[in-house]
């Protein structure tokens, strides 16, 4: 078994589609085994992305991303991490293949409902960002 992290963005939490994305979640046989609802600060949205500090959209995605309220979550099953970026999508929602999370919720580019981690390496230092081990349970 495979964990990543989810985290359901502002777009998802103003429009009340929290329910309908964790659906698509449980349905693709992703267990959610931690989830919470929080608000990040300028500080934590630019630490979390960090890794993006100098490119162009940083600015804008930290600020987005701090907009409203997000829900990050613990994601387990088989390849979680390959399997839930399928589930996602594309980064822009226009080529995002029928039936993905992006394609079906995303407003824009920026607001494009999710972010899941790109690999079991960062998947164990995203997860440790957001929560302990007691945190999660199986």
């Amino acid at each position: 078994m495979e964990r990543t992290l989810s985290i359901l963005k502002p777009d998802v939490t103003r429009r009340n589609l929290t329910g309908a994305v964790n659906a698509r979640i449980e349905s693709a046989d992703l267990r959610i085994i931690a989830q919470r609802r929080i608000q990040l600060t300028l500080e934590q949205a630019q630490k979390f992305y960090a890794i993006h500090k100098d490119r162009s959209f940083f600015g804008e995605l930290c600020s987005y991303m701090i907009s409203g309220p997000v829900v990050v979550q613990v994601l387990e099953g088989e390849n979680s991490v390959e399997r839930y970026r399928k589930l996602m999508g594309s980064t822009n929602p226009a080529n995002a293949d029928e039936g993905t999370i992006r394609r079906d919720f995303a407003e824009s580019i920026e607001a494009n409902s999710v972010h899941g981690s790109d690999s079991s390496e960062n998947a164990v230092v995203e997860i440790s960002f957001f929560f302990r081990e007691i945190d999660i349970t199986e």
